[in-house]
Order: C-alpha cells, then sequence, then structure tokens
C-alpha cells in the first residue's frame, strides 16, 4: 500500500505541532511536573477550541468532518510532545458527552481495569466502583485500579499507538541530536559505530511502527490495528531506552525528557491490555487467513 500525506494533512500535523510548542513547551511540562495529577484545564480548552477532540465528528454536529488517518497524524503530535490528560478518552466521547468536543468536560474512561485522570475527570465512563489509586510510574499519568475492565475500543488501541510513534519519534530526534554534538577523544560520538547501529535501528523501527499505524488508519482493520499497537509500543519502549544509552547517565536526570518517554511509554502499553492479546488476535486471523 502507497499512503502518501495530503496538503492538508501535512498542514494539520504541522499546525498541531506548532500549537503545542507554542502552548506546551519546556516551561509548561515542568509546571505540570510540579503540580503531579493537575490537569491544565485552559490547555485543554484550547486544544477543544482548535478542534483536536472534535476532529472525527461531522461538522453537521459541531466537529470538522475528518477521518481517522488525520486523528492518529495530531494523536502522534500529541505524544511526541508528552501532552498529559486523557485525550483518547475525552476524543472518543465526543458527540455523545456534552462539552468534550469543545474541551469543556474532561472524560476519563475504564479500559483493562485501568482509569487515567479519575480525579480530574467530569465524566467517566465505565464502572468505577472500588476504584484504588495507584502509584504511577509516569508522573504525568495519575492512575486509578478498578476491579474489572470493560475491554479497549479498537479506535483507543490505535490513537494510543499513534501517541506511542510520536514518542518514538522524538526519541530518535534526541538520540541524533546527542549524538551530533557530543564529543569523545575529539570527535562527536555519532562517528562511533556502536552510536550508529542504536541510532540506525531506532530510526528503523520508527518508520516500521509508522507504516503500520498510517496504514491501520487506513483500513481500521482488527488485525491492522493489532499490528500497529505492537510495532509502536516496541518502537516507543526501546526507543527511549536506546537514547538513554546514547546519552548515558545525563539520560536518567529529572531535568532532561527522556525519561518521561519511557515512562509514559510503559504506561500506554497497559493501556490497551496484555500486549499477548494483541499477539494473539493477530495470530488467530493470520491462521484464519491460510486456512
Amino acid at each position: 500500500m502507497r499512503f502518501q500525506l495530503t496538503e492538508d494533512q501535512r498542514a494539520l500535523r504541522s499546525g498541531v505541532r506548532e500549537m503545542l510548542a507554542r502552548r506546551f513547551g519546556p516551561e509548561a511540562l515542568r509546571a505540570v511536573l510540579a503540580e503531579p495529577g493537575r490537569l491544565d484545564r485552559a490547555l485543554w480548552r484550547e486544544l477543544g477550541a482548535a478542534g483536536f477532540f472534535a476532529l472525527r465528528l461531522p461538522e453537521a454536529r459541531g466537529g470538522v468532518g475528518l477521518g481517522l488517518p488525520e486523528a492518529v497524524l495530531a494523536f502522534e503530535e500529541a505524544g511526541r510532545a508528552l501532552l498529559p490528560g486523557p485525550l483518547v478518552a475525552t476524543h472518543l466521547a465526543a458527540g455523545a458527552v456534552p462539552g468534550a468536543a469543545t474541551g469543556e468536560t474532561v472524560v476519563a474512561d475504564v479500559g483493562n481495569g485501568l482509569v487515567e485522570w479519575l480525579a480530574e475527570a467530569d465524566v467517566v465512563r465505565g464502572a468505577v466502583a472500588g476504584a484504588v489509586p495507584l502509584r504511577s510510574v509516569d508522573p504525568l499519568t495519575p492512575l486509578h485500579r478498578v476491579p474489572a475492565g470493560t475491554g479497549v475500543a479498537p479506535v483507543a488501541v490505535l490513537l494510543t499507538a499513534a501517541e506511542q510513534l510520536g514518542s518514538a519519534t522524538r526519541a530518535c530526534e534526541l538520540a541524533v541530536q546527542h549524538a551530533r554534538t557530543r564529543e569523545q577523544f575529539g570527535q562527536p560520538i555519532g562517528a562511533f559505530q556502536a552510536v550508529k547501529h542504536l541510532c540506525a535501528e531506532m530510526l528503523v523501527r520508527t518508520e516500521t511502527a509508522r507504516v503500520a499505524v498510517y496504514a491501520a488508519a487506513v483500513t481500521a482493520h482488527p488485525a491492522d490495528i493489532d499490528t500497529a499497537r505492537l510495532l509502536a509500543d516496541e518502537a516507543a519502549v526501546r526507543g527511549a531506552r536506546d537514547c538513554l544509552q546514547v546519552h548515558g547517565g545525563m539520560g536518567f536526570t529529572w531535568e532532561f525528557e527522556l525519561h518521561l518517554h519511557l515512562k509514559r511509554a510503559w504506561v500506554r502499553t497497559h493501556r490497551a491490555g496484555p500486549a499477548t492479546e494483541s499477539e494473539e488476535n493477530l495470530a488467530a486471523e493470520l491462521l484464519a487467513e491460510s486456512a
């Protein structure tokens, strides 16, 4: 399948990236870290005004009227920027929950027995009886566990994969930037074969995941979505770990954003349930096609 972004899609991606760079840059990220668990309502409303949550809502219902491929591009940029909050749940609630499309209402969802941003949500979709707060590995994502989850919608799985893709892209960028500027023995560390291989492997995983995520956005086929999820999870988690390797001890410091990409990637891998579920679904699909 050949898939090339249209001019409008490229403009959408650039617009989301510019908005997030302006509204959620490094200083805003540090402000959130200083108050973990607090959601920036002004930013949430600004996202709503920009159409982030209403991208797939028909124009007749007050939405932007775009499709799943455009939503994937927007969520990819959100992952790249480490944008916090129950983005997927609120996006999926647009048109069903009053105020979700405009960012006036924050919506959380129960899936796989986990609820993100429960305390900050105005509406929670699914049962939350007996919710127990968890110590989240990601300081930007407060979590609660509930006795039973309700499963995760395929679109939610794909949008999460898009966030993972954005995070993997950012980790690759950070690794390459550091490899070009950090010097050892009188030359950039990117000149050393071991570092070259790490960066090359990160790029291959990221671009492979990109193809899978974009293809799944076009087909919306469950098997394609499971494939995209598995490849994007690998690209995000392994990419962040390899980027840490390139940076050395600097990558573990609290002041550097990389550790947040790794921690967020870990959290996202659990949002859609165990990876084995996607693996089993994909295996069953492949067996059915070969029968």
